[in-house]
C-alpha cells in the first residue's frame, strides 16, 4: 500500500512545533510528515497559501489541522486534488459561506483574554488588527493540562492571528467530499468543546473524544497520533505495479 504524506497545519498562538510529540511517532511508523507554516492572516489568503503548498507535493496527502487550521484545510483541500483525507484536532470546521464569527463567542473563554495589536498592510500606513493571548492567562485558556514550565515558553513564543481569520467568509469546503476524522478535547475552553463537537457532527467526521485541553496534542500525543494513524491507514492507496 502507498502511504500518504501527512501534512500538518497548526493554528494560532503556536507554530508547527506544537505537533512535535505527534510527528516523531508518525515518522517511526514510516510516514513522511511535513509541518506546513500557516500565515495566520485570514482564511482566504491562508488557504490559498496552503493549497499552493499542497499542490507542490507528489502523491496522496492526509491533511491534519489544529484549531483555526481546520478552517484553512477545509478550504485549501478543495483547491488541491491530491488530498485524500482530513483530520481535525480540536479544530474548527466551517460550512461554505460561513465566517468563524458565527461560532466565536458561543463556548470560548478566550475573547476577553486577547490582546489587540496592529500590523501594517500597505505602504501608506494602513494597519490591520491581530490578536495575542495574554501571557498571564495563556495556560488556562489554551493548555490547562500541560505543565506550567512548558506553557510559559508557549506564551512567550506564541504567534498572533489576524482579525480577518474570524471575519473571512469560507469558500467551498472539502469535508463534503473527503473522509474526515475529528478529535474533540472535552475540556477545551479555548475553541470550546461544544463548538468543536457540533461542527464535527455537522461535517459527518468520525469523532473521537479525548479528555484534555485545546492543546490536546501536547497533553495526549499518543491518542492524537492513534487517530491520525487510523485515518492514514484508511486512506492508503494500493501501490502502483511496476511490472
Amino acid at each position: 500500500m502507498s502511504k500518504p504524506t501527512i501534512v500538518i497545519v497548526h493554528g494560532p498562538l503556536a507554530d508547527a512545533s506544537i505537533f512535535n510529540d505527534v510527528i516523531e511517532p508518525l515518522q517511526r511508523q514510516g510516514y513522511d510528515v511535513i509541518a506546513a507554516p500557516n500565515p495566520l492572516r485570514g482564511v482566504l489568503s491562508d488557504s490559498a497559501y496552503i493549497a499552493s503548498f499542497l499542490n507542490q507535493i507528489e502523491g496522496p496527502i492526509l491533511l491534519v489541522a489544529h484549531s483555526y487550521g481546520g478552517a484553512v484545510i477545509s478550504n485549501a483541500a478543495a483547491k488541491a486534488s491530491n488530498v485524500v483525507g482530513l483530520v481535525y484536532v480540536a479544530a474548527l470546521i466551517p460550512e461554505e459561506g460561513e465566517p468563524l464569527t458565527d461560532w466565536q463567542s458561543k463556548d470560548s473563554i478566550l475573547n476577553p483574554l486577547f490582546i489587540e495589536r496592529h500590523y501594517p498592510i500597505g505602504s501608506d500606513g494602513e494597519t490591520a488588527v491581530e490578536y495575542f493571548l495574554d501571557p498571564a492567562h495563556f495556560r488556562e485558556g489554551y493548555a490547562a493540562d500541560v505543565p506550567e514550565e512548558r506553557t510559559r515558553l508557549l506564551a512567550v513564543t506564541q504567534r498572533p492571528i489576524a482579525g480577518a481569520a474570524f471575519t473571512d467568509i469560507s469558500g467551498p469546503v472539502a469535508w463534503k467530499t473527503l473522509p474526515s476524522w475529528a478529535i474533540v478535547a472535552t475540556e477545551d475552553v479555548g475553541a470550546g468543546a461544544d463548538i468543536i463537537r457540533a461542527m464535527a457532527k455537522r461535517s459527518g467526521a468520525k469523532i473521537t473524544e479525548l479528555k484534555g485541553s485545546h492543546a490536546i496534542m501536547l497533553s495526549q500525543p499518543q491518542a492524537v497520533t492513534d487517530v491520525i494513524l487510523e485515518a492514514a491507514q484508511s486512506v492508503s492507496q494500493p501501490a502502483r505495479s511496476t511490472a
